[in-house]
């Protein structure tokens, strides 16, 4: 099972190389017009609801897992996290069903694919798990049994669409796309460790963890190889919603630190380098965000 799991990874590991990098058919100039198509946008806004109601309920009410999900998530810092995921993920989709302007979302795509096929992968191996009488397990089974597929088919139907940033495009420097990509290589490295180990992440993680919930939480941390995209479109604004996006999730998991703080293990070494990465990566992501909108409004 864990080698079957690998492939999978592998494959959609492939697709991770900039959030739009895959080596396809060169695009039809004629269709390049950088626009959104209906279809995208109709998915984007199909998938929103399910993604507020996970977080109301995993953020608000931790500790009800048991009475009002599709399974039961112990300690509440895990289904806190997996909140925090579906809060920056229902902010990026109805950025995406709004918008006209197909760079400005694209980034988002494919890590959202490769979260989603990690979850339903997670889900077959953890069948038993699951609360199969409860309503909320069935709206699961049917997002993460049809979400990867929807998600391919708008990003290969739209991205014929994109179009080569303009000549007096505000860019990313650099060295600031290269270091944003190893952050990105970085969280699917760790995501991948999480995903296809859990034993071992089971033995050295802060806070109680099992297979499934090590599993969940490898899936949340590969929603980073949206970071590498900087590689291949160093276009602030393509890069714009995904900062805003990681600045919602990275803010809501320090939150739900702070209010799970008892559940963690402050003999584990691991505790306060998760801490220190966590302030450290949001700080970041804040003087990056900052320091480039101003330079927008400069220009």
């Amino acid at each position: 099972m864990v080698a079957a799991c690998g492939r999978a990874v592998g494959y959609l590991g492939l697709a991770c190389l900039g959030g739009g990098a895959i080596v396809m058919p060169e695009l039809d100039s004629k269709e390049a017009d950088d626009r959104v198509l209906p279809l995208t946008r109709g998915i984007a806004a199909v998938i929103v609801p399910f993604l507020v109601v996970g977080f109301a309920v995993l953020y608000l009410w931790p500790g009800d897992t048991d009475r009002l999900f599709a399974w039961h998530i112990r300690p509440t810092m895990t289904a806190m996290v997996l909140g925090s995921a579906y809060l920056g993920g229902a902010y990026f989709f109805i950025c995406a069903a709004r918008t006209r302007t197909w760079h400005r979302v694209k980034a988002g795509f494919v890590p959202v694919a490769v979260f989603a096929s990690l979850m339903g992968i997670a889900t077959i191996v953890h069948w038993n798990r699951f609360h199969h009488g409860h309503v909320a397990f069935w709206l699961w089974v049917l997002l993460y049994f049809t979400t990867p597929f929807l998600i391919v088919l708008a990003w290969l139907r739209n991205r014929r669409h994109d179009v080569p940033a303009d000549a007096d495009a505000l860019l990313l420097s650099v060295l600031g796309a290269r270091v944003i990509a190893a952050v990105g290589v970085l969280a699917l490295v760790w995501g991948l460790f999480l995903y296809l180990l859990p034993a071992a992440a089971v033995a050295l993680w802060p806070w109680p963890l099992t297979p499934l919930t090590a599993r969940v939480l490898g899936a949340v941390t590969c929603l980073g190889v949206a970071g590498i995209g900087a590689l291949v479109d160093r276009r602030w604004s393509s890069a714009r919603l995904p900062f805003q996006v990681a600045g919602v999730m990275l803010t809501a998991i320090l939150v739900a630190g702070v209010r799970a703080r008892t559940e963690f293990d402050p003999g584990n070494v691991l505790t306060w380098l998760l801490a220190a990465g966590f302030v450290g990566v949001t700080a970041a992501v804040a003087v990056v965000y900052w320091r480039m909108e101003l330079r927008t409004r400069q220009r």
